[in-house]
C-alpha cells in the first residue's frame, strides 16, 4: 500500500518526449497519436441473443410436461426453467461464439440439464413423495430435453453460420502492420470464420501490399462508417492502443485479441482461421452493480463496526504526534479521475512537492513508535473506507497512484494506464501476491490488469479474506 514518503521512486526516468508532471491519462477517444473527430459514430448490427435461451426454455417445457404427473407440479416446472436458463447463463451459453457450433457446447447443455432435474426431482421427492420421479422417468427427462436442446440450438447455430458466410462482418486490423497483414490474409483465405478484414490500424504507413493502412483517427472513423465494420482483430501488444481500443467499443465493435505468433492454440479460447482468439472487454466488468453493493455493504458495515477504534487511533496520534491527523492526498481513480484520499498520517514531507513526487517506502525510523504501529498493520488505511462508501474507490481493485507517477509510469510500464478502467482499491490481487511498497510496477501492471481481465465477485470476495488473513500477521505497507 502507499504512503507520503521521501524515497525516490523505483520506477526509473520517464521518456522525455511527452513527458508531464501533471497529468495522466490519455483523453478517452485518444490513442498514441489517433484521436476520433468529432460527430456521428456508426451503428453496429448485434447478434439477437434471445433465440438461445427461448430454445432451452422450450425444450424443458416439453420434456418435463411429457411426463406423466408433470402437470400437477407447474412452479417445480418454472423452477426447472429457471435453473436450465440461469446455468446456462452463468456458463456463457448465451453469448454468440465467433464460430457457433453445437458439438463445441454440447457436454456443457447436457450437464447443466442433468444438473436441473436432479434439482426437480430431490424436490418432487421431499414435497411430494408419493409423486417422486422413478429413475427412468429421470432419464428419460434428461434425454428428452437435450435432445430437444441440441436440434433447436443446431439450427439456430446453422442460420448463424450461414448468415457469417454470406455477410461476412467487416474487421479492422490493430497492430503492427506487418504481422496485421499477415493477420489478415489468413482471415480472408477462411472466410468460414465470418470475418472479413477491409483495413490495418497503425501508426506508420506501410509501402508494401494488401491492405491499406490506416492511420489518423479520421481514417479510422470513415474505414467504420463506409464499411459498417463490426469486428476488431488486436495483434501485437494491446495496451498501447488502449485508449484506441475503448472508443472502437463504445462505438460497438466486438474486440478481439489475436495470438498470431503461438504455433499452437488456446483450448480455452476461441479459434478463428486457425488463431488463437481472446475476446476482450475495454470497459469495466460487467457485475458492477454487485460490485458496488458489497462495497457499499461491507465499507458501511466495517466503518460502523471500527469507529471506536479510528477515534482511538485519532485521539493517539494527535497526542503523539501533533495536529493534522488525517493525510489528504490527490490520486487517480477509474478513467483518470482525480479523488482525495484519505489515510492518518504517519509521516510529514517536507512538503506538497516532495509529498506529490517522492515514492511511497515510509522510512521508519523518521516515525514515532506509534506512527510506526500504524503503518506495520495497516490502520492508517482504515480511513479509506469512506472513500469506498462514497464511491471514489472499491475495497478491492489496483492501488491509487499520484498524478506524477501515473505520468511516469503510463510512459514506462505497458499497460499502466489501462488499470485505470476499473475502480481504484484498499486491496488487490497485487497486493496479496506480495506486491506492496518498494516492488516491481511491472509486476503490479501485470497481476492488475489479470484481476480486471477475468474480474468475478469470488475473486473479490477471495481476495478480501486473503487480505483478512494477511493482516493477522502483518509485514509493514
Amino acid at each position: 500500500m502507499t504512503a507520503e514518503s521521501t524515497v525516490p521512486s523505483p520506477g526509473g526516468q520517464p521518456r522525455e518526449h511527452g513527458f508531464s508532471p501533471v497529468s495522466v491519462i490519455p483523453p478517452r477517444e485518444a490513442a498514441d497519436g489517433f484521436r476520433f473527430p468529432a460527430g456521428r459514430r456508426t451503428s453496429v448490427r448485434r447478434t439477437a441473443r434471445w433465440p438461445l435461451p427461448a430454445v432451452d426454455a422450450g425444450a424443458a417445457l416439453l420434456a418435463s410436461l411429457a411426463l406423466t404427473g408433470a402437470q400437477r407440479h407447474p412452479l417445480l416446472v418454472g423452477l426447472l426453467l429457471a435453473a436450465v436458463i440461469g446455468l446456462n447463463a452463468r456458463a456463457s451459453l448465451y453469448r454468440p461464439p465467433a464460430v457457433p457450433a453445437v458439438l463445441d457446447e454440447l457436454p456443457a447443455v447436457c450437464g447443466r440439464i442433468v444438473v436441473g432435474w436432479c434439482v426437480l426431482a430431490a424436490l418432487v421427492a421431499a414435497l411430494s413423495p408419493a409423486d417422486a420421479l422413478a429413475a427412468g422417468t429421470l432419464a428419460a427427462g434428461c434425454a428428452a430435453q437435450s435432445a430437444a436442446s441440441c436440434l433447436g440450438r443446431g439450427a439456430v447455430h446453422w442460420r448463424r453460420r450461414r448468415a457469417l458466410v454470406r455477410r461476412p462482418e467487416a474487421a479492422l486490423v490493430i497492430g503492427p502492420a506487418g504481422t496485421a497483414q499477415r493477420v489478415a490474409a489468413a482471415f480472408l483465405r477462411h472466410p468460414a470464420c465470418g470475418v472479413r478484414p477491409v483495413g490495418i490500424v497503425d501508426r506508420q504507413p506501410s509501402g508494401g501490399e494488401g491492405l491499406p493502412v490506416l492511420t489518423t483517427g479520421e481514417e479510422v472513423q470513415r474505414a467504420l462508417i463506409q464499411n459498417g465494420v463490426q469486428t476488431v482483430l488486436v495483434v501485437g501488444r494491446r495496451a498501447e492502443h488502449a485508449p484506441l481500443l475503448r472508443a472502437l467499443g463504445e462505438s460497438g465493435c466486438v474486440l478481439w485479441e489475436v495470438d498470431a505468433e503461438s504455433p499452437s492454440y488456446d483450448v480455452h479460447g476461441e479459434r478463428l482461421a486457425g488463431f488463437s482468439c481472446r475476446r476482450l472487454s475495454v470497459g469495466e466488468p460487467r457485475g458492477g452493480a454487485g460490485k458496488r453493493l458489497l462495497d457499499v455493504l461491507v465499507s458501511g458495515a466495517l466503518l460502523l463496526a471500527v469507529s471506536p477504534l479510528l477515534l482511538v487511533c485519532a485521539m493517539v496520534l494527535r497526542l503523539a504526534d501533533g495536529p493534522g491527523v488525517v493525510f489528504r492526498q490527490e490520486r487517480i481513480g477509474k478513467d483518470g479521475r482525480p479523488f482525495t484520499l484519505l489515510k492518518f498520517r504517519t509521516h510529514r514531507p517536507v512538503d506538497a512537492h516532495e509529498a506529490a513526487t517522492r515514492w511511497s517506502v515510509a522510512n521508519e525510523h523518521e516515525m514515532n513508535p506509534f506512527c510506526r504501529f500504524l503503518r506495520r498493520t495497516s490502520l492508517d488505511e482504515l480511513l479509506q473506507l469512506w472513500n469506498v462508501f462514497w464511491g471514489d474507490m472499491s475495497l478491492v481493485g489496483p492501488r491509487p497512484e499520484r498524478p506524477y507517477f501515473v505520468a511516469k509510469f503510463s510512459q514506462t510500464y505497458p499497460g499502466y494506464a489501462t488499470r485505470h478502467r476499473m475502480r481504484t482499491g484498499i486491496t488487490g490481487l497485487a497486493q496479496v501476491h506480495g506486491l506492496r511498497g518498494d516492488t516491481s510496477i511491472e509486476d503490479r501492471c501485470r497481476f492488475d490488469n489479470a484481476y480486471i481481465d477475468n474480474w468475478s465477485l469470488w475473486q473479490d470476495v477471495c481476495i478480501l479474506l486473503r487480505t483478512a488473513v494477511a493482516l493477522v500477521r502483518p509485514t509493514g505497507s
